[in-house]
């Protein structure tokens, strides 16, 4: 498995030293770069090291495996499926926090309070700003109108951001109006699900469709990258919501470890990354949105436009995720 390693290393296996009273082992799934400012500025204000092995896969294999013997005090990931998963895998404790509760609303934190969000993402639309007209499609139900036949690109319905869209879709609909809403988006697509969500927007660029679905920090992205500015500013980002509901999100989260041999320190941590502060300097590196009262979101985001967010607790979206894989594959929405 490959580990690129932050700070003070961490062994590819358990830690069978004793670990120092004064460092945070973290398990993360985000790249190093997006959290290296954070975890500085933690160790600068408090004097406790943070180490990082950054896991590409196989957290919960990991955990497992290592059992008790786990060094890994905290877990840093992304999307509620990967969230939840920690938490369904018994790989994760509850953490009692006045500050995190002040700091995170109740819809993105587990309500056993084993996992809290940091960050969230909007599920999007790009729509093309020569093709689209601007309101021409306001809702995720709007993609299943027979106008945008061949006209729709996205990346696979069996990928966690696909599956978690539909699985909200799901809580507001139901399982059978899912499906034909399933059936319906697929005959709107101008190509079979490929790529990420960057590659639907130059493919809208190149005209092989005009609208697709994908998350909001993708913008950033391509318009960090000088090879993909023409792709960002062929689009424009449309903020859908679901019929009588608001925006769907997804969520960059933490959790403390079941086995936490830093305990304290590692709570520690946790308050501090969702202090409003840090919110605001994590959401603006990663061009995502701060959730703690207060916060202000980047102003290169806020240029996107605003919107309200779905209210629905994300482990509720969790819990239709395997339901709604076994919709994609029915519906054989990939092929």
């Amino acid at each position: 498995m490959k580990l690129t390693h932050l700070f003070a290393p961490l062994l590819a296996t358990a830690i069978a030293a004793p670990v120092l009273a004064d460092e945070v082992n973290v398990y993360s799934y985000r790249q190093p770069e997006l959290i290296k400012p954070l975890m500085d500025a933690f160790t600068a204000e408090t004097g406790i090291v943070v180490n990082v092995a950054f896991l590409k896969q196989g957290m919960i294999e990991r955990l497992s495996a290592e059992g008790d013997r786990s060094p890994a005090d905290l877990i840093f990931t992304v999307d509620i499926g990967r969230l939840a998963g920690v938490v369904d895998a018994e790989l994760t404790q509850p953490v009692v926090s006045d500050t995190l509760a002040a700091n995170i609303p109740a819809e993105y934190r587990d309500p056993d309070n084993q996992w809290f969000g940091l960050t969230t993402r909007a599920r999007v639309i790009y729509a093309s700003r020569e093709r689209v007209a601007d309101g021409e499609v306001t809702t995720y139900e709007d993609l299943a109108d027979p106008k945008w036949a061949g006209r729709i690109c996205t990346r696979s319905g069996t990928h966690s951001y696909s599956l978690g869209m539909a699985a909200a879709y799901m809580h507001h609909h139901g399982a059978d109006e899912t499906r034909t809403w399933l059936e319906a988006v697929k005959a709107n697509l101008a190509r079979k699900p490929q790529g990420n969500d960057r590659a639907q927007v130059k493919a809208i660029w190149a005209g092989e469709c005009d609208v697709a679905i994908g998350n909001t920090y993708y913008m950033g992205k391509m318009l960090a990258n000088p090879d993909q500015i023409e792709w960002a500013e062929s689009v424009n980002v449309v903020f859908p919501t679901f019929e009588g509901a608001g925006t769907h999100v997804n969520v960059s989260g933490m959790a403390l470890a079941r086995y936490a041999p830093n305990r304290d320190a590692a709570v520690q941590l946790m308050e501090y990354l969702a202090s409003p502060t840090a919110q605001e300097i994590y959401a603006a590196d990663n061009f995502e949105y701060p959730i703690a009262p207060g916060t202000q979101v980047d102003a290169l985001v806020a240029s996107w436009g605003s919107f309200t967010a779905d209210s629905i607790n994300l482990m509720e979206v969790a819990a239709l995720r395997a339901t709604a894989l076994k919709l994609m594959q029915e519906v054989d929405f990939d092929g």
